[in-house]
């Protein structure tokens, strides 16, 4: 009798313990591969930064070498800010020849547009999440990252001087544009322009604080804070008031003052122009640098060369680099 055979089958798939397996092994993958995806995309925005300070920079420079002087903040009778005067060193032509300094940025439009609400792309940094328009009634703005360096504390005192107006000890002013010369400590040791962050909250209009003297500790911010309260801070790149277009080194690089429910407030006493005591006020500011880089932010010196300043920068140091002729040491290699 013959044997009968039986005929043999190949199993070609997967067991669901297999499948379950090989699923495992790819999420750990994943989740070992994240880090450093998310890693390098936040290297790539922060070199994006860097060159978009460097390119700020760089126009402050050629603003100098054509004017004789770093431009102003607060210009002419609109209030224009030091970003709304170097366009045309950033390729912006098309706007800088439709801004009028005898009127408000807020009155002049481009195509139906507001000039306000046209885009500087080198304004913005690429790890900012918040670029949206802002809507103010009639008017339109569009926020931005970068601001210059106004000095310490005071701002602005529009009294001095006879009634022309003194500034602060940093390398802006109001209305008056600071020479080349005036910066004793050098170039590469002032602070030209730092980052920010957009829709900062803000107290402002309090009236001369009690005392003048610098803020020891963030908790004092709320003690002088007792007027306006806005959320609105770095959202207008052409309004040249330290709010908006300015910081100050009263604290460290992204120093937490929690104040009205926020982490992060900025203070100022008194915005610069404003009515109705717009030759009697003085404009004093903790408008802090901020970013949304881990750890820093990146700042760019008046001679155009691009730095990263660390969270625990020393504050003599921080205050040192923001002071155009204090006589100090301070400096940072690249």
């Amino acid at each position: 009798m013959s044997k009968q055979l039986i005929p043999s089958f190949r199993r070609n798939a997967f067991t669901l313990v297999e499948m379950l397996v090989v699923v495992a092994i790819i999420g750990v993958l994943i989740a070992l591969l994240l880090p450093a995806i998310q890693s390098a995309r936040e290297a790539a925005r922060r070199a994006a930064c860097s060159s978009n300070l460097r390119q700020f920079g760089i126009a402050i420079q050629n603003f100098e070498s054509g004017k004789g002087s770093f431009p102003p903040t607060r210009y002419g009778t609109g209030g224009w800010s030091v970003l709304a005067l170097i366009t045309p060193y950033l390729e912006q032509d098309m706007l800088f020849d439709k801004m009028d300094f005898n009127v408000s940025y807020g009155s002049i439009s481009i195509n139906g547009k507001k000039l306000s609400a046209h885009r500087v792309p080198i304004y913005q940094c690429p790890s900012e999440l918040q670029t949206q328009l802002r809507v103010d009634g009639a008017n339109e703005y569009i926020p931005n990252n970068y601001a210059v360096n106004a000095g310490t504390w005071m701002v602005w005192d529009p009294a001095g001087d006879g009634g022309k107006g003194v500034g602060g000890d940093g390398a802006f002013h109001p209305v008056h544009g600071v020479r080349a010369q005036q910066i004793g400590d050098g170039l590469s040791n002032t602070l030209c322009a730092s980052e920010v962050k957009t829709y900062t909250p803000y107290y402002r209009n309090s009236g001369p604080p009690t005392p003048d003297t610098i803020p020891a500790s963030p908790a004092a911010i709320c003690a002088l804070g007792t007027a306006e309260f806005k959320t609105s801070g770095h959202t207008e790149w052409t309004d040249g008031r330290v709010h908006h277009a300015g910081f100050t080194t009263v604290f460290t690089p992204n120093t937490e003052v929690p104040c009205n429910g926020e982490k992060f407030v900025d203070f100022n006493t008194w915005q610069e122009g404003k009515t109705p005591n717009p030759g009697s006020n003085k404009t004093y500011a903790a408008v802090t640098a901020r970013s949304h880089h881990p750890g820093l932010v990146q700042v760019v010196m008046m001679e155009a060369s691009v730095r990263t300043i660390s969270n625990d920068i020393d504050l003599a140091t921080w205050r040192a680099l923001s002071t155009r002729n204090g006589r100090d040491t301070a400096a940072l290699t690249p």
